[in-house]
């Protein structure tokens, strides 16, 4: 059927084709020839070559049909016929199995009732005697000392005019300048003495005991009231201690050890 369809829609292309290849071309239309009052000579008219017709186009040709050989008939096998399998024999219970009767219990054990723990007899609490309040020893009354004389330094002294310098003569060395007074130092140890220094430190509350004496005037001790003032002026400014505060106590204290200073005594800057 497919192929028969082929073929026909095959012959009808190519009868179109053939009739349209038969007809000539058609001729191109010609311009309108304008009118002028004298004619001009047209050139002669020349018809255009007809063109030869196409020859018709031809297939190549069709291939002969493929004649597939006959399929040999399908044949079904039959099953082989349905044998029913021998019956069974009927299942043979095995004989009931008697009951498995144990040993007979042991009858229950039946411990004999503990005694109840009885502890021995607690002690009778102990009666302590009342104490008697401790009352100590009357104290002695509060210590008034004689108010500290106000510190007063020594008077300053005036200040040191030097003379205006000549002016060398020329071709000669200037003389250098003389060294500074050498500063006072103190002849005390200087670790002992800070020991003293942070004892009076931290009495500035309570004041002057027996503890700062006998700690400080050992040190101090060969020195005069001045000597000992400046050494005590120099190691609380070492120790950053408050100079204010702690150089009242210090001068008390040196009044304790003996020392002898001047009224109104201050630290020298």
């Amino acid at each position: 059927m497919g192929r028969l369809i082929a073929a026909t829609l095959f012959l009808i292309i190519f009868t179109l084709l053939h009739s349209s290849l038969a007809c000539p071309k058609c001729p191109y239309p010609t311009p309108s020839i304008p009118h002028h009052k004298h004619h001009p000579k047209l050139p002669p008219k020349v018809k255009p070559y007809p063109k030869p017709p196409k020859p018709p186009v031809v297939g190549p040709p069709k291939p002969p049909p493929v004649v597939q050989p006959p399929l040999p008939p399908v044949v079904v096998p039959h099953p082989p016929p349905y044998v029913q399998p021998p019956p069974l024999p009927p299942v043979v219970n095995p004989p009931p199995v008697p009951p498995v009767v144990g040993p007979p219990k042991p009858p229950p054990v039946v411990y004999p009732p503990v005694p109840p723990v009885v502890g021995p007899p607690k002690p009778p609490p102990v009666v302590y005697p009342p104490v008697p309040p401790v009352v100590g020893p009357p104290k002695p009354p509060p210590v008034v000392y004689p108010p500290v004389p106000p510190v007063v330094g020594p008077p300053k002294p005036p200040p040191v005019v030097y003379p205006p310098k000549p002016s060398p003569p020329k071709g000669e060395v200037p003389c250098p300048p003389p060294p500074p007074p050498p500063k006072e130092t103190c002849p005390v140890d200087t670790l002992k003495l800070g020991a003293c220094v942070d004892l009076l430190g931290g009495m500035i509350p309570i004041r002057i005991g027996a503890d700062a004496t006998s700690t400080c005037c050992p040190v101090l001790q060969g020195l005069a009231g001045l000597d000992a003032a400046l050494c005590l002026c120099t190691t609380i400014k070492l120790k950053l201690l408050n100079l204010i505060l702690v150089m009242p106590v210090a001068l008390e204290m040196l009044i304790g050890c003996g020392k002898s200073l001047p009224p109104g005594y201050q630290c020298p800057a």
